[in-house]
């Protein structure tokens, strides 16, 4: 537990996910504050410096996580690079918030949740949806019996990348070896909500996928689960087709939208859809805006703080990383398959 009032923290990269989201969601947290930056191009982060109030730019991650004063690393590296760098962190005594997914795969998580336990340190998802308002009322509506049995959920993330992009394949999105792929990058979020809305594990899923004809990487993929319960889920991911976010969960009696900004609302107000069993139009509800990536930032520092338990615990990032191992071999070998319970 950290003696002072506040969490020091280090970050990994000055990538987008980081510099628009992550360290300005830090900067304006109630217990923490950021003291060191780490990037390969330390030139170029004069304005992330100055906005967020970063004490120590550093060219070297080694720099951060060997810094005494830096209590805990986010880490927003490609896939590939969450391992290394999150066990070396570990090793060093900080604590770790790791971008989605958590690793590649379920193997490589088990890696890194030993390493937390071993280290006695808190590692945690950047599950940020998890902590909007809005997620949480869904799921406490669908809780509460709302829309009467959970029948079916379905979830999309997709968007377009730049067609020169995806001829080059310059992106580590784009990149088999680098963690890429539709699947991991958006379709991680759709897993991940089907599983925490049912509240339960699938049984069996089911994939088709389109892969780049010269990078390997699946660009496009719908991927279904079946779950013990009947409930079913389908999970739509692509690099390759106009904007989808959003997820819908539909009972026996009702069901609740989300429009497309389920994921990433932003700060503004953020609405869904309650439909009663018959209708076709149904409630509007309204959510105060709110930056669910401070919300998140402040529970991982409280949870440092006080020792308190994270909301987004180990064993469902572990579960979520298996429904994807699976639906990647699915993908691959046109067939379907069934999850160890």
């Amino acid at each position: 537990m950290i003696k002072h009032p506040e969490l020091r923290w280090g970050v990994l990269g000055n990538a987008t996910i980081a510099n628009k989201c992550v360290m300005p969601a830090i900067a304006a947290s109630a217990n923490g504050r950021i003291r060191a930056l780490a990037t390969g191009r330390p030139e170029e982060a004069g304005k992330e410096v100055a906005k967020n109030g970063i004490e120590k730019l550093y060219s070297h991650y080694e720099e951060v996580i060997g810094d005494s004063e830096v209590d805990a690393v986010y880490l927003p590296l490609p896939n590939n690079l969450h391992l290394p760098w999150a066990i070396k962190a570990l090793e060093h005594g900080k604590h770790v918030l790791c971008e989605k997914p958590l690793a590649c795969n379920s193997n490589e998580a088990r890696k890194m949740i030993e390493a937390a336990g071993k280290h006695d340190r808190l590692l945690m998802e950047a599950l940020m949806y998890r902590f909007h308002p809005r997620s949480q009322k869904v799921k406490e509506m669908v809780q509460e019996g709302c829309i009467g049995t959970p029948r079916l959920v379905r979830a999309a993330f997709c968007f377009a990348m730049d067609n020169g992009l995806l001829e080059r394949g310059d992106n580590y999105r784009l990149n088999v070896t680098q963690g890429g792929g539709a699947l991991l990058d958006v379709g991680s979020y759709g897993t991940s909500v089907a599983r925490w809305l049912l509240g339960e594990e699938p049984v069996s899923v089911q994939g088709q996928a389109v892969y780049h004809e010269r990078f390997g990487v699946d660009i496009h993929a719908v991927a279904s689960m079946r779950f013990a319960s009947g409930a079913l889920a389908t999970v739509e991911a692509s690099f390759c087709s106009g904007l989808q976010q959003t997820f819908t969960v539909v009972g026996s009696d009702g069901a609740l939208e989300l429009p497309h900004n389920a994921f990433i609302p932003w700060e503004h107000d953020a609405h869904f859809t309650w439909r009663k069993k018959d209708e076709e139009e149904g409630e509007s509800i309204v959510v105060p805006g709110v930056d669910e990536y401070r919300l998140m930032v402040e529970h991982f520092n409280h949870a440092v703080l006080t020792g308190a338990r994270p909301a987004v615990s180990l064993d469902d990032s572990l579960a979520n990383l298996r429904v994807l191992d699976g639906l990647a071999q699915a993908m691959r070998s046109d067939r379907s398959i069934s999850l160890p319970g």
